[in-house]
Order: C-alpha cells, then structure tokens, then sequence
C-alpha cells in the first residue's frame, strides 16, 4: 500500500511537470512582439487560450500536494526527505510557469494595445491634413476693401496657427512610431513611415506660411495707401483752413502778410499735384489686389480727392489778384503815414533828451550838485518853448491823412501822445526847479538836526550804571563825524549868504557855534566812562581765557561718545570700543580737576558763576552716561566671548565626531564588526547633550546679534546655519549607519540587549532589543527601525487622498449655473490640481519604500485609489472647460472649435470605454495580488502590469525565468 501511494504521487508529479514543460514551450513560441499586426494578434490569442488552461494546472498541483500528504503519512522518514524535495521542486516550476504566463501574455497584450491607439492617432492626424489642403488648395480671392483685407488675414493666421499647433501632436506621434517600431519592427511605422508624416506636414505648413505672408503683403499695401490718402486728406484741409483764413473778412492781417501766405499756400499747392500723382501710382497697385467693385471706389475717391486740389488752386489765385490792387492803394497812405510818424518820433526824442537832463539821479546830493540841477531846470523851461512852433505843425499833417480811407485813429493817438509829453515835460521841469531849491535849504540845516537827535541818546548813555564798550566807541565815533560836518558850515559863509540871504546866514552860524560847545563836552564825558570800562574788562580776562577751553573740551569729549554709540561689528572692535571708553573716562576725570581751578576765579560774578554751575551738570550727565555705556560695553564682550568659546567647542567636537564615523566606514570591512557597532552607540548616546549645546550655542548667538552691527549679526547668522547644517548632516550620518550595521549584522552574534538612541534626539520611541529567539531578534530590529515610520507614512497619505477626494466630491455635487460659479469651480478644481504633485512626491516615497512594508495589497489598493482620483480630477476639469467654453470663445478659436469635431467624438468615446477599461484593469490587479510571496524580492510584489505605464517592466529582483 506504501508503495502505490508512493507511486501514484510520482506519476502526477511527472505529468504535471510534463504540462508544465509544454506550457512553458508554447509561451517560449509566443514570447515575441515582432512582426505585422495579424501575427502580434494570433499570438495573443494563443497567450490567452495559455492563460485559460492555468487553473488547470491549479487542479493539477491540488492533486500533487493530496497525493503527497498522503505519501507521507505512510513512508519511513528516511524517504520523507525524496518526497519533500519534489514537492518544493514541482512547486518552484509552478510558480516559474504561472509568472512566465501572466508576463507574457501582459507583454503582448500592452503591445497591442499601444499598436491600435498610434493607428487612431496616425488616422486623425491624416485626416486633418486632407482637410487642411482642402481649405489652402483654392487661389485667395479679390476683396472688397481694406477691412475686408484684414479679416481675410486674420483667417488665415488662424489656420496658421493651427498648422503650428499640430506640431507638438506629430512630434508626439513620431516618437510614438519610433518606440512602437523598436518593439514590432513593422514597416508601417518604420523610418519612411515617419519621414513620410513629417513631409506631408511640413508641405501644409510651408503652404499656410506663403498663403499668411502673401496676404500680410496686399494688406499692408492696402494700409499705406490707405494712410497716404488720409494724410493727404488732412494736408488738403490744412490749406484750405489757411486759404479761408486769408479770404475771411475777419482776419486783422496786412495785405502784404496776406499775399506772403497766398504765396506759400501757392507753392504747398503745387506740391499738392505731386503728392497727388503718387497716390495715383499708388492706387493703381491696390487695384491689382482689389475685388472690381473695391476698384471703382478707389478711383472716385482718388478723383474727388484731383478735383478737391484743383478747386482750391483757383480760390488761391483770385484772391491773390484781389489783394495786389488794394495794396497798390494803401502805397500812398502808407508813405505820408511814416513821414508823420517820422516827425512824432523826432519830437518826442528831442522831449526825453531834455527830461533825461533833469533827471536829478539817485542818493543824496551835495549843495553843489542842487545849484546846478537848479540851473538845468531855467534852461530847460526856454528850450520847451521853442519846441512849441513843431506841435503845431504835427496837427496839420495829421488833417492830411483824413483824406484816406484808412483808419487814422492810430496816427491821431501818437499825435495827441506827443502833446501830452510835452506838457508832462513842461510840468516836472517847473516842480524840479521848486523842489531843488527846498533841498538845498534842508541841507544845509542838516548838521544842526544831526547834532540835536545826537544829543539825548549820549546823555542816556552816560547816565547808563553799565553801559557798553561798543555802545560808547559808536558815540566817541558819531561825535568825530558831527564836529566835522559843523566846522565845514562855518567856513561856507558865502553859499549861505547866496541861497539865505545875509540876515538868515548871520543867525544860522550863531546856531553853530553853540552846537560846537555842548559836543565838546559830552565828548569829554564819553572818554572818560571808555576808560572806566577798559579796566572792568581787563578784570575778566583769565575767567574768559580758562573757561573756553573746558567748554572745548567737553564738547570733544562728548562727540567722542556719541561716536562710540554705533555697534561693532566684532568681538575685537568691541573689545577695542571699551578701550576707548575707558581712556574717555580719564579724560573727563582730568577736566573736572580743571574745572575746580577755574570755578575759584567767579565767586564774584553771577554770570560767570551760572555758566559754570550748567559746564559742572553737562559733565555730570556726561560722566553717568559713561559709566553705563562702559558696563553695557563689558556685558556685550561677555557675552559674545561665551559665544565663540561654546561655539568652537561644538565645532570640534562635531569635527571628531565625524571622523570617527569616517574612520568606521572604512573599516568596514575589517575584523570585529561588534566592537565599532558599540563604538557607533556610545557617539550616538553623546547626542543628546550634544543638542541641547547646540541651542544653548543658538542662544548666545541670537544674544550676540541684538547688540552687533549688521554686518556682524549676517555672520554669526550664517555660523549658525552653517553649525546646524553640519549637526543633521552628522546626525543622519551616523543613524544611517547605525541602521545599516543593525540589519546587516549577523543573527548569531546579537546576544546582549542594546538600548537605542533617546527619543529626544530620534524623534520616535525609543527601540529596546530584548534576548529573544535568535529567529525573530532580526525581524524586530527591522520593525523598530523601519516599520512604523513607514506605516506611518502609508496612513498619512492615504488621510491625505482621502480628504482629497473629499473635498472633489463636494465640489462635484454643486451644480453650477452662472458664469461666476463655474469660474468659482475652476478655481477649486485648479487648486486641487496643484496639490497632486505634492500627493505623486508621497506615493512615489511609498514605493520606495515598498520592500520593507511587506504588505502589498494595501499598497496596490492605495495605489489604484490614487490613480482613479488623478483620473476623475482631470475628467472633471476637462468637462468644466467643455461647459466654460461655447458661451465665453474668443473669436480666434472659432475656427479650432469647427475643426475639433473628431476629437470631441474620441473624446465622448474614451469617456464611455473608461468603465469597462477599470473594470479590466481590477481584475488584472485581483489576479495579480493572489499569489503573493514572503520574499521582499518577489515577481508578484514588484513586476506586474500596474507598474507598466511607462515603457518599460518596472523590476527589482532576479530574472522570472
């Protein structure tokens, strides 16, 4: 009975490894992407019929594992062994065919599929360029007009740039060939294929591009004839402006200003003509581009603009003709006009020549300029007199210009002008010669009437208790000047008789006399209050001479301190700044044992003394402001030379930190892997205290800049950044070599438990490894390494993805109904779109992290929810544009929206395939998912079809077959 059991499991052992082997040559066959279309399909057909017979061969491996149990309830343990071993070989070559199936059929199946999507995309891109030589084909037809023209223009811009814009999709279909051609070899998609796209669409661009550039030129020919015709219209209405101007009856111009801009309107006309003959040349190279009717209208609009200039030619030359015979008649006007003005100005030159005579100038005179003013004026009166006999004669000659038709008012003006000049001269000389002989009598009473205002101020002066030594000097000096003026009158005896007569003169110098005797009295007086003064003075002397200098030198002492007020940018300038506060603190000790010398010099003076008392409390205020800045100087050295002394320390200590951990990685191959495992530990545990010198450093740092200069709190700054920079890159440094040694160790050296790093410093709990089972010691280091940062991760994203998709979902469920509402969605939708970056970052993080989490059905189920959410995201965008745009189309994407209506209907296709496209693709991932395998290495976990949206198989581990 043993034996048949026996027997009966290596005969299925055999036949199912026999339909393994067949299976596995029947993929061998159809394991290959070349060739055409109906041999890629026939081999996927074949790979499909493979891929049915697999629960076969589940059946059949059923049936070896039931026959094996029962082999082995009934052998001796010496033959175990013999059955066990099939067993697992049977079950590697299983597993081996399952995965060559599903890759196989997989490989062929994407293949297939990315043949049919190139061919709808080459259909779509074959039929836009029939469509497109259907639209450039017909010859550009003759417009109307300008306008016209540029719409005309504008049209076939925008079929340029839709030629353009069809680039970007042919470039994407060439490289679409390119790789579809590296995989089949087909030459429907070879190098002529593609060269062949490329040539049809460079022939319709460089079609668009002459079209566009041929109507740019008539358009613009159009422009500036249409320019050229407006400025010479504007031209046109410019002279004739200035002609109305020369003919309206309303102009104030002379006749001979007329004719001067007849004759230049005359010149412009006939310039006119030549403009005229090149708008005609002109219009007849439109016409070449203009429809017949558009033709018509250029010619009468370029013939009324001839007749226009021939109008205004012959208005020109009939006024011209008009105005030559009336300024033939103003001739003789004119001519008797100027002799009249002639004699008005020679009169009225010969008026102020005479009143400039009298002009008596500027400032005080002297008596002898008066007299001869006075004799001016007598002359004067009988040249005016004989001016008389002129006046006359102007009013006759002005009775001969009324004969004229011409205004005379202006001629009657200078006349009576004239006339009035010459009374106004008469006038002022006869009040000149009045006035003149008033100030010669003020003057000479002058000296008199200086004496007397004089006098009172000096007896003021001298009754003053403390008058002044300038005051006094002024009076001395004003008594010097009076005492001249009065012995200059005495000796003018004569010029007092001539202007006072001999009884007048005679009393005036008695007046004199007397004046001289009181000046020389209060002259003595003065002299002798100058004298008592000069000696108060001398007695102030040295107060003066030692009280300057220390207000001197206080002033330096103070501007020295203000000085020392700005922040140093150093710990050298501080130390350097408290110097010289120190050395400012003698000086202003020196100058208050100065200050005692001078203070005993103004027990007398009260002025002196309250100038002393403000010098002696400006050096107090002085002094306490000193000391404070003096101990704010130390307390800022202090601490800044705490700073560097803490901040060298944590600098070395990371420096030799560092190159223990370097000088463990070279070891790494040596001898007594345990021991710089230990060491590792022990540099690890000193981080903690480490850390909290470290921001006692940023302590003392952030103390430091708050009393530095700028550019000073710029550098300990970028100490600081630069010390916690070279913390984390040591910090990672060491964790992940700690982290590495740990699972790289081997399991039968770990007997000693080990406590891992604080939790102040990892920022996770901390990881005791306890004396277990060596078999499980390896799986739990892992764990407290890894495992529940990485879960911790994969629970983050998927909080995240689902607030994600919670707040799509609500914004889907709004039905929007105004414009303002659907820009309101866009908006949301957009700034959900900007996360998803953010959201790939984290997924792509999870894949990394794929092999350590071992658990991967939750992975491939997050990541099918991640892909269905990018999928309704850019769905739901795509269907708010289609619904934003009919109402809101600009007019240059009228003509792209006529065009797009294949791809809005593969657009409404892909839509409705989508569902059953899902549905396909979670029944790929079930089938994969089942299979799966304890090795973090495995075929299932790591090469399957979820993975292959790129162009390549996605794979990590050895080869599956």
């Amino acid at each position: 009975m043993t034996q048949q059991l026996q027997d009966e499991f290596d005969s299925s052992v055999e036949n199912a490894e026999a339909w393994m082997k067949a299976i596995q040559e029947r993929l061998r066959i159809n394991d290959n992407t070349k060739g055409p279309r109906s041999a890629l399909e026939a081999r996927l057909r074949e790979t499909e019929k493979i891929r049915a017979l697999e629960p076969e061969g589940s059946l059949k491996m059923d049936l070896i594992l039931v026959k094996a149990d029962a082999a082995l309830r009934s052998i001796s343990e010496d033959k175990k062994h013999e059955v066990l071993s099939k067993l697992k070989d049977i079950k590697a070559l299983w597993e081996e065919t399952a995965i060559y199936i599903t890759h196989c059929h997989s490989r062929i199946e994407w293949v297939w599929l990315h043949w049919s999507e190139y061919l709808k995309a080459q259909d779509e891109f074959y039929t836009w360029i029939h469509n497109m030589r259907v639209t450039l084909e017909p010859d550009i037809e003759l417009q109307l007009g300008l306008k016209e023209k540029q719409w005309q223009l504008s049209h076939a811009q925008v079929l340029q740039n839709d030629v353009l814009n069809q680039s970007v999709l042919l470039e994407r279909l060439l490289e679409e060939a390119a790789s579809l051609f590296s995989r089949i070899g087909d030459p429907s998609v070879d190098e002529d294929a593609q060269k062949k796209m490329r040539v049809e669409y460079e022939g319709i661009k460089q079609e668009a591009q002459n079209r566009v550039k041929l109507l740019e030129m008539i358009t613009k020919e159009h422009e500036q004839y249409s320019a050229s015709v407006n400025q010479f219209q504007s031209w046109l209405n410019g002279v004739t402006e200035r002609l109305n101007c020369c003919i309206g009856e309303a102009t104030k111009s002379s006749a001979e200003d007329k004719l001067k801009a007849l004759k230049e309107i005359a010149k412009d006309i006939r310039s006119g003509g030549k403009k005229w003959k090149h708008l005609e040349n002109q219009c007849a190279e439109v016409i070449q581009n203009t429809s017949p009717l558009g033709s018509v209208r250029l010619k009468d609009e370029l013939e009324e603009l001839r007749k226009a200039l021939e109008k205004l030619k012959l208005l020109s030359s009939e006024e011209e003709e008009r105005l030559l015979k009336i300024q033939q008649s103003e001739s003789a006007y004119e001519s008797q006009a100027r002799q009249l003005e002639a004699d008005i100005q020679k009169l009225r030159k010969d008026l102020q020549r005479l009143e400039n005579d009298l002009d008596p100038g500027e400032g005080e005179k002297t008596e002898d300029e008066f007299v001869t003013l006075w004799r001016k004026c007598n002359a004067t009166r009988a040249a005016l007199a004989a001016e008389e006999s002129k006046i006359e004669r102007l009013k006759a000659q002005l009775k001969e210009l009324l004969r004229f038709s011409q205004d005379v008012q202006p001629h009657a003006d200078s006349v009576v002008s004239a006339i009035h000049q010459y009374q106004s001269v008469r006038g002022k000389t006869s009040k000149m010669s009045a006035d003149t002989e008033t100030q010669l009598r003020r003057l000479i009473q002058n000296p008199l009437q200086s004496f007397e205002q004089w006098k009172p101020s000096v007896q003021m002066l001298l009754e003053t208790p403390e008058p002044e030594l300038a005051h006094i000097e002024a009076a001395l000096a004003e008594s010097s000047q009076i005492k001249e003026k009065l012995m200059t009158l005495q000796l003018k005896k004569d010029l007092l008789n001539n202007v006072l007569g001999e009884e007048g003169a005679e009393s005036f110098l008695q007046e004199v006399a007397e004046a001289s005797k009181e000046r020389e009295i209060l002259h003595k007086s003065l002299l002798q209050s100058k004298s008592k003064l000069q000696n108060l003075i001398l007695q102030h002397k040295n107060f003066d001479a030692g009280f300057a200098p220390l207000q001197k030198k206080l002033s330096a002492i103070k501007a020295k301190l203000d000085l020392e007020k700005e922040p140093q940018p150093d710990l050298l300038g501080k130390k350097t700044q408290l110097q010289r506060l120190q050395m400012i603190q003698d000086d202003l000790a020196e100058l208050a044992v100065h200050m005692e010398e001078v203070e005993k010099l103004v027990q007398s003076n009260t002025t002196h003394r309250h100038e002393m008392n403000q010098l002696s409390s400006d050096s107090q205020a002085l002094k306490r402001s000193l000391e404070m800045m003096i101990q704010q100087s130390e307390d800022h050295v202090q601490k800044h030379w705490v700073y560097n002394d803490k901040l060298s320390d944590l600098q070395q200590w990371i420096s030799v930190t560092r190159e223990k951990i370097d000088s463990f990685q070279d070891a790494d191959g040596e001898q007594n892997p345990e021991g710089r495992l230990e060491d590792l530990e022990r540099l690890l545990a000193e981080f903690p205290d480490k850390e909290i010198q470290l921001h006692l450093v940023e302590a003392h740092g952030q103390l430091v800049m708050e009393n530095s200069s700028p550019e000073e709190t710029a550098h300990v700054q970028a100490e600081l950044d630069q010390l916690k920079e070279s913390w984390k890159s040591l910090k990672d440094l060491a964790t992940g070599l700690l982290k590495e040694w740990q699972l790289n160790r081997p399991v039968a050296d770990k007997k000693n438990k080990r406590a891992f790093v604080d939790s102040r410093w990892m920022a996770k709990p901390a990881f005791h490894l306890l004396d277990v089972d060596p078999n499980h010691r390896q799986e739990k280091m892992g764990e407290g390494l890894s495992t529940s940062s990485h879960l911790k991760i994969l629970h983050d994203f998927e909080e995240w993805l689902r607030g994600e998709n919670t707040k799509l979902t609500k914004i889907l469920a709004g039905t929007p109904s105004s414009a303002e509402e659907i820009k309101a969605h866009q908006s949301k939708l957009e700034e959900l779109q900007s996360r998803v970056p953010h959201g790939q970052h984290l997924f792509e993080d999870l894949l990394h992290l794929h092999p350590v989490i071992g658990n991967s059905e939750d992975l491939e189920d997050l990541r099918y929810r991640w892909m269905l959410y990018k999928s309704k995201l850019r769905e739901s965008m795509a269907s708010l544009v289609d619904i934003f745009s009919p109402g809101h189309a600009k007019p240059d994407q009228i003509y792209k929206k006529r065009s797009g209506g294949v791809c809005s209907y593969l657009h409404r296709v892909c839509r409705a395939a989508l569902p059953l496209q899902r549905l396909l693709l979670l029944l790929l991932l079930l089938a994969f998912l089942l299979p799966l395998a304890e090795e973090t290495h495995s075929c299932t976990l790591a090469n399957n079809f979820a993975r292959s949206f790129k162009l390549m198989l996605r794979y990590e581990g050895p080869p599956p077959t």
